[in-house]
């Protein structure tokens, strides 16, 4: 949630940012907002004269009945005026709330330093690596390459039992392929806990409403969620006007959501900072908005497993813990021996929450092309202002913690990505030399 001050400093500094994300719909109806904000001035200094008015006339009546004198009048005053800060304090209270409702909605401030464009052309690429040290894409494999789908299904991708059993966009992954599928969530976790500091953490797969306004997925993305159960008395997880039920649950769409809730409504100590969290979890999302994008393969399923990584941070380090994020996510792509390129996110590509965001895209050689495989984004305070994530700083005030998330990695992405780069002319598949541990010794997987 953005700074309320910093709208009612500087509007058009907060508009003009916003406009760089290049919607077709205003993120902010200023006219609203304004009207909002001028009613909640008026009333605020209104309920603010009543209160003073009303300590006035208590004062008074005090003293006329120390003094053996008639207090009724004045008595009658200040019920009067009782009844009117009761009623100006409800309306405001109603502002305020309406205030709240309208900047939940609003995404975050794009960093200064973030590219302007309106989509992803207007990305920039930072480097690239490869396993042949030359920043270009993977050897040519010396045959036309099959894609994970072709390659996947005589190794036990099995699309048609998903979908029986769920729908669309679900996987059933048997044998040795599910085998590989576990060992890497497993390698990602002990690189990203053994390596780089994080903590491994379980959390649940369900949350609350609340859990999910506090990383930004409610209100806004109500319809990319899918709800375990459904609250209210119609049955659905709405009130009817637009907002998410209470006491509606979901699915989680990343551990993201949960582990940066670890910190929601308290206050740290500076010397608990930063703090790293990692958890291997699955990840569920309707993609609402996604319809007929990537509907062949695992490219985009309606559930998915990731490990991801949250730091909680000083905001003087939210940069640098940004930059060696990235790089923890880069080293499983490194030690996988994959092709990869970082790409720094233009304003109009940037998720909702996020200030500034650095894509890892792997390299598919069916594809021709690299897809994205990793998003590592600074919150900044966006996040824990929603969640009044706080910490003592030096002068003992309390501030807001800057809070970052990213993936390291999506397995089923870097599965895909193993399958393609790693295949041989005949359909098998060799196994990355780190993951033959967790393979059991097994080096190759074949039709």
């Amino acid at each position: 949630m953005l700074d309320i001050n910093l709208l009612r400093r500087d509007l058009p500094h907060v508009v003009a940012r916003l406009e760089t994300r290049k919607s077709p719909q205003p993120f902010l109806s200023i006219a609203h907002y304004q009207d909002l904000e001028n009613e909640r001035k008026t009333l605020q200094t209104q309920t603010e004269q009543f209160q003073a008015q009303r300590n006035a006339l208590s004062k008074q009546i005090g003293h006329l009945k120390s003094k053996g004198e008639d207090a009724s009048q004045v008595m009658e005053q200040v019920t009067d005026l009782k009844d009117a800060l009761e009623r100006s304090a409800a309306r405001l209270e109603v502002i305020q709330t309406e205030l709240e409702t309208l900047l939940a909605l609003v995404p975050n401030l794009p960093d200064p330093r973030v590219p302007v464009g309106k989509d992803e052309s207007a990305n920039i690429e930072l480097r690239r690596w490869s396993p042949n040290g030359l920043g270009t894409n993977a050897e040519p494999l010396g045959f036309t390459p099959k894609d994970h789908v072709e390659l996947g299904e005589p190794l036990g991708l099995d699309f048609e039992t998903g979908a029986k059993l769920s729908g669309s966009r679900f996987t059933v992954m048997k044998g040795p392929l599910a085998r590989l599928h576990r060992a890497l969530a497993q390698f990602m976790l002990d690189t990203q806990t053994q390596l780089h500091g994080y903590t491994e953490c379980y959390t649940p797969y369900i949350v609350n409403a609340q859990t999910l306004k506090g990383t930004g997925q409610l209100p806004k993305f109500e319809e990319d969620l899918f709800a375990a159960k459904k609250g209210g008395q119609d049955g659905g997880v709405g009130n009817g006007e637009g907002a998410p039920d209470s006491h509606a649950l979901y699915l989680i769409p990343t551990s993201e959501v949960t582990l940066t809730n670890f910190v929601r409504d308290t206050v740290l100590s500076e010397d608990e900072l930063p703090m790293k969290l990692t958890a291997h979890t699955p990840c569920f999302r309707s993609e609402a908005g996604a319809h007929g994008r990537d509907t062949r393969g695992m490219i985009r399923q309606h559930q998915f497993d990731k490990v991801e990584m949250v730091q909680i941070v000083h905001p003087d380090h939210s940069e640098e813990a940004l930059h060696a994020m990235t790089g923890h996510a880069e080293t499983i792509l490194q030690k996988l021996q994959l092709p990869y390129r970082v790409v720094a996110l233009c304003t109009g590509d940037l998720g909702f929450g996020a200030a500034k965001t650095h894509d890892l895209e792997v390299w598919l050689p069916a594809q021709n092309t690299y897809r994205e495989i990793s998003s590592v984004s600074n919150c900044e305070a966006f996040q824990a202002r929603r969640l009044q994530a706080r910490f003592k700083n030096a002068q003992g005030k309390n501030e807001f913690v800057h809070t970052l998330n990213g993936s390291g990695l999506a397995v089923g992405r870097t599965l895909v990505a193993v399958l393609e780069n790693y295949q041989q002319s005949d359909g098998s598949v060799v196994i990355p030399q780190v993951l033959i541990p967790y393979m059991g010794g097994v080096t190759q997987l074949k039709p």
